[in-house]
């Protein structure tokens, strides 16, 4: 199953929040994490490399943070994907011009699977990071509204006790 990596997922967050509850505004790692639940570290790593790339600006010291310098609008969503985990990849058995797996001398879906990742690639480059975090959703709420699996079963474990 294609999965958007997590660190990625931290990436919009902050993102989101950025634009969203601070425009202008130093925005630190520490508030984003306490407000959303993310871990921290692959949280500040990811504004780091969004930093490195000028995304974002890195304002150090005690009063400091980080702040969205580049229009959202002119940043791919590939582009991101990129800054934090490098190239999509598809499937694992390739990476560029070269394969590391024992059936590359017997696959017959190799030229697929290199077709399926070049247009992924394409679509996410229509996608613009500010789009992406203004769209909306209608079923947001209702997920948002449905525990977690793991968390109802404890609290129907609760009310058995």
């Amino acid at each position: 199953m294609f999965k958007i990596n997590r660190k990625v997922e931290y990436a919009l967050i902050s993102l989101k929040h950025m634009t969203s509850k601070h425009p202008g505004q130093l925005t630190s790692a520490k508030e984003i994490c306490a407000i959303y639940h993310t871990p921290f570290d692959p949280t500040s790593r990811v504004l780091q490399l969004m930093a490195q790339q000028g995304i974002i600006k890195a304002e150090h010291g005690a009063h400091g943070g980080y702040m969205i310098t580049k229009d959202l609008a002119k940043v791919s969503f590939i582009e991101l994907v990129n800054i934090i985990t490098g190239p999509i990849q598809l499937a694992d058995c390739f990476h560029g011009n070269y394969s590391h797996c024992d059936l590359t001398n017997c696959c017959n879906v190799i030229a697929p699977m290199l077709n399926l990742n070049e247009r992924m690639s394409q679509l996410f480059r229509t996608i613009n990071v500010q789009e992406l975090i203004a769209s909306r959703n209608s079923i947001e709420k209702q997920i948002k509204l449905k525990p977690i699996a793991k968390d109802a079963a404890a609290a129907e474990a609760r009310t058995k006790d």
